[in-house]
């Protein structure tokens, strides 16, 4: 269980660091491309895949993704980012992807906040926080 929560932690700075530096699609070396948070990034387990070929079921966000939202396309642009419960699919369809993106932040945040004392107690794994 610890190695899972170790696993999910890693996974999760990671998405957050790619959005700190600058966010998905973007590159000095490669031109800019219109990309889906989670989606199109190395977290995601059909990353680069024209063709979902893993289940969402089996990526580490399916903890939070709630169960009315498990049968969607992209489950985890259903996973509430905020107490206003704005998603990444709420926010996308306002068009703002700087808000997306902050907000997502934000999410990234608390959530490794919140994983982190769970490890640093020994506390079962999330359930959705």
């Amino acid at each position: 269980m610890a190695a899972n929560l170790a696993r999910i932690i890693e996974q999760l700075k990671l998405e957050r660091d790619i959005l700190r530096d600058g966010g998905y699609g973007r590159s000095a070396a490669a031109p800019w491309k219109a990309t889906t948070l989670f989606r199109d990034s190395v977290t995601c387990l059909n990353f680069g895949e024209p063709v979902k070929k893993r289940p969402c079921k089996e990526c580490l966000l399916w903890e939070w993704v709630p169960e009315g939202h498990r049968g969607e396309d992209i489950p985890c642009h259903f996973i509430p980012l905020n107490e206003s419960g704005d998603t990444i699919m709420s926010l996308e369809r306002q068009g703002d992807r700087e808000k997306a993106e902050h907000v997502l932040l934000g999410w990234l945040e608390t959530t490794l906040h919140q994983l982190e004392e769970q490890e640093r107690h020994g506390e079962p794994e999330p359930s959705g926080s």
